[in-house]
């Protein structure tokens, strides 16, 4: 390990958690999306979820020795609109983590996938905020 690794290696295993989660709540909104379109894209940001995950554990791997052994942290609503909040809350609660991670990561590798992570972490909070204001102001 290097310097500062134990701090680092508690974060990154705290993303691969969180990766690991969102795949699982990704996977379940997707099989109750109402439009195809919608099933679509959350599957897409299932598949990017699916590549920070493995590079997580990979940069885990690198750092601590040891592979991640994941859980899922919180539990994805089963209301489909719930679950959109609940995703859309996340990935900008996220977004701040790895932005943070990247800041404290002295490895440029390190700091260049968790910066590229927010973008798409960013990016999958519009689409969630997309959906979840077509459906949830229904009256």
């Amino acid at each position: 390990m290097y310097p500062g690794a134990d701090h680092l290696a508690q974060d990154i295993l705290k993303a691969v958690n969180g990766q690991y989660s969102a795949i699982a709540c990704y996977t379940k909104l997707a099989e109750i999306a109402p439009t195809e379109e919608e099933r679509k894209r959350i599957l897409e940001i299932r598949k990017d979820e699916v590549g920070h995950y493995k590079t997580f554990s990979q940069i885990y791997v690198s750092i601590t020795g040891t592979h991640p052994t994941p859980r899922i942290t919180e539990a994805c609503p089963s209301n489909y609109v719930d679950g959109l909040q609940f995703a859309l809350t996340d990935e900008q609660n996220t977004v701040d983590f790895y932005l943070d991670i990247a800041e404290k990561a002295q490895d440029p590798y390190i700091r260049a996938k968790f910066k590229r992570a927010a973008a798409d972490e960013q990016n999958h909070a519009v689409w969630f905020l997309y959906f979840y204001t077509k459906h949830c102001c229904r009256r």
